[in-house]
């Protein structure tokens, strides 16, 4: 995208809310607990580069990417943090891995070999975190295969177990048993490492919602099978004070939502009352009124999905989105006030600054709402944002 903006739609960042939903989850995670800052796909829209910074101010000593790519991105920045790429990239990026730094996730014995020619030809040795399934079963050394691949991590000159790792599959559902069986299993998995003399500096569980609802069960886990261990909170959605789902409110655990999606008027009209708009005619005016147009449509990251479902904030008050949302722009129902070409309007966040809180009673609206509306997860909704909103830093 071109540096130039004239377009008054931005995506403004709260870089100093992320630094304190960061000590928040800190603290959740206990004494002696350290936090892997999650900044994958762009810091969940919020931008890498800031929201690493952000959350290694409020204390992460970690930082976590999807792809060896978003690695390299961060330190070109001049991001010196370790950073942990979550996944196995394909063999071929083995040696690029190693050469910025990275520290990769493992689990597959075509990978393992692949990294240790990497880390032979370097003259060095590769430091990996081993990922165990343990219920997920996604991505992961499958319990039947544990032993395979622990031999070969034991065996190695080249492959130092610094982490291991499991990914809880349901810990943003309270009620459910799957974390406790989870934790089981990787108890047994620990059990596992110790028989191939295996001890792993840094052991983690915890996503957000494992850090803000089971502590107290992981890391009783981690104290029986890894006493030695310094835990480790991968902790993603959290960080950008987002719930990690219905179930759980990052609001009520004190996490503040850390971005604000905001737009101006850019053309006003009065209509007549039964007068239709936009594309489909599906909205026609009840009333005489004034329809404000506002610069910022699906391209941007507003789902075509909330049509007729969606209300922005015009001068403190909430308003209807009305017709069908379109690539490019949006239409706001007025009524009887008169709206101006260059008024703002809030998208998610509070009219005036600060970002929303998903608590009850909120003026703001936030990306819970979103979510909720268009039958998604509030994940999406932030990655959504598209590149071509600008991003600005604010706090």
């Amino acid at each position: 995208m071109s540096s130039h903006h004239f377009r008054p739609t931005r995506a403004e960042v709260d870089a100093a809310a992320i630094a304190r939903n960061t000590r928040r989850l800190l603290d959740a995670a206990g004494d002696g607990a350290q936090l892997c800052a999650v900044v994958k796909a762009d810091g969940y829209g919020h931008g890498l580069v800031t929201a690493a910074q952000a959350a290694l101010s409020g204390g992460a000593t970690w930082l976590a990417v999807a792809l060896v790519e978003e690695g390299i991105a961060l330190r070109e920045a001049g991001v010196a943090a370790p950073v942990l790429v979550l996944s196995e990239p394909p063999a071929a990026a083995a040696a690029a891995l190693l050469a910025h730094d990275l520290t990769p996730t493992v689990y597959r014995a075509e990978f393992l070999h692949a990294l240790e020619d990497a880390a032979v030809q370097r003259g060095e040795v590769a430091r990996v975190h081993v990922k165990l399934d343990t219920g997920m079963t996604r991505v992961g050394v499958a319990a039947e295969d544990w032993d395979a691949v622990l031999a070969l991590l034991a065996a190695s000159d080249h492959l130092e177990v610094e982490g291991c790792q499991t990914h809880l599959a349901r810990a943003d559902e309270p009620d459910v048993p799957t974390t406790a069986v989870q934790l089981e299993r990787f108890a047994a998995a620990l059990d596992a490492l110790r028989s191939f003399s295996l001890a792993p500096r840094l052991v983690h569980v915890a996503n957000t919602a494992g850090a803000l609802l089971h502590t107290p069960a992981w890391r009783a886990v981690l104290a029986a099978g890894a006493p030695g261990a310094v835990p480790l909170v991968r902790a993603g959605i959290g960080l950008y004070g987002l719930d990690p789902g219905p179930a759980v409110s990052a609001a009520a655990h004190g996490l503040e939502p850390a971005m604000r999606l905001v737009s101006e008027v850019s053309h006003v009209r009065r209509i007549d009352a039964g007068t239709p708009v936009s594309y489909g005619h599906r909205w026609s005016a009840p009333a005489d009124g004034w329809l404000a147009t506002v610069p910022i449509g699906y391209a941007d990251g507003v789902p075509r999905t909330l049509t007729g479902r969606l209300d922005v904030l015009h001068r403190g008050a909430r308003r209807p989105v009305v017709g069908t949302i379109t690539m490019d722009q949006i239409l706001v129902w007025c009524a009887d006030v008169t709206p101006a070409v260059g008024d703002e309007i809030v998208l998610i966040g509070h009219a005036g600054g600060g970002a929303a809180g998903s608590a009850a009673g909120s003026a703001g609206i936030g990306m819970e709402e979103w979510a909720e509306r268009s039958g998604t997860i509030t994940y999406e909704i932030a990655t959504g944002i598209s590149a071509r909103v600008p991003r600005v830093v604010v706090g």
